[in-house]
């Protein structure tokens, strides 16, 4: 029932692009297109579960800049993924495995865009998320351009992250559930060296983090570049990364203002209390990212290799 109402309620929200996207948009002309896409990356995962990781990053990213296109994906000088922001995203020899399967089984019929939407999918159940149906038929994108890509960095305040995903038809709630995302992430260690040595130039760290924690991180980026960012449960999708931000145990700072911030706490709250409903709410809002700006119908192409253009 929670799908479907989902879907019901999204299609008011997004008419246009759900006129064109649709659940089961190639089971006629591709059937077995979600279960090599599925199969896939059921392997990848059992090899590293991190993969879960990097394919919500990749997803936010390629989303975020133009639209859910698949421009992160292409190979050029000046390309998207040459920007700075996306030297962390991986798992683009996933990606053409996936394609190049798909290739052979139904040639120039699946885009790379919905590849990419699919595994991040399929990533997510396989860490414990929720299992959810999403829409399919976008079209990848004809420009990557590395000047394109704006995304929030860590320091960023809850107002101006907020802010990001309001302008793109998403809500408070769509907001926090997707950071929530960081529940499987890694962050590398100078992104938040700062609070754990010289918060703003004081010497010490960060007053709003939890001593242990500091202490843990100080250990951890001794002997690694980067650390989860849920201490907790840091390879399973579960709500631990909220009540993890109520204990003063976030890593990253813009996750950690999600527990103080008067537009956001409540939701953290919320979120923290009940896994069932944080998980109905990060579908509701990956549903939602997946059809912000998409070309459909004769727009775009479908790409026979997914880092360059036809």
């Amino acid at each position: 029932m929670m799908k479907f109402s989902s879907l019901l309620v999204l299609f008011f929200i997004f008419p246009i692009a759900f006129a064109q996207l649709r659940v089961g948009f190639y089971s006629r002309s591709c059937p077995q297109a979600e279960t090599i896409v599925r199969n896939l990356v059921r392997q990848r995962f059992g090899v590293d579960p991190t993969v879960t990781a990097a394919l919500l990053r990749m997803h936010f990213h390629d989303c975020f800049v133009r639209g859910c296109d698949a421009s992160l994906l292409i190979d050029s000088t000046n390309s998207e993924k040459t920007a700075g922001p996306n030297g962390s995203v991986r798992e683009f020899g996933l990606i053409d495995r996936i394609k190049a399967q798909l290739e052979a089984a139904c040639p120039s019929t699946v885009s790379c865009a919905d590849i990419i939407t699919l595994a991040t999918r399929d990533s997510v159940a396989l860490a414990g998320g929720p299992s959810y149906s999403i829409p399919t038929g976008r079209r990848d994108g004809l420009v990557s351009n590395n000047v394109d890509v704006a995304l929030p960095g860590p320091t960023i305040s809850v107002a101006g992250a907020v802010s990001l995903f309001t302008n793109k038809g998403m809500n408070v709630f769509d907001a926090v559930a997707l950071l929530g995302a960081h529940t499987v992430g890694q962050g590398n260690c100078g992104l938040f060296n700062d609070r754990i040595t010289n918060f703003r130039g004081t010497g010490r760290p960060d007053p709003s983090m939890d001593p242990a924690l500091v202490s843990s991180l100080r250990n951890t980026c001794r002997n690694s570049a980067s650390a989860a960012l849920d201490q907790s449960t840091p390879l399973r999708f579960d709500n631990q990364f909220f009540k993890q931000l109520r204990k003063r145990r976030g890593v990253m700072q813009v996750d950690q203002r999600l527990a103080t911030d008067r537009q956001t706490r409540g939701v953290v709250a919320r979120y923290a209390n009940n896994n069932a409903f944080f998980k109905r709410q990060f579908v509701r809002a990956m549903i939602k990212m997946g059809a912000v700006d998409v070309l459909t119908g004769r727009s775009g192409e479908i790409r026979r290799n997914c880092r360059r253009f036809n």
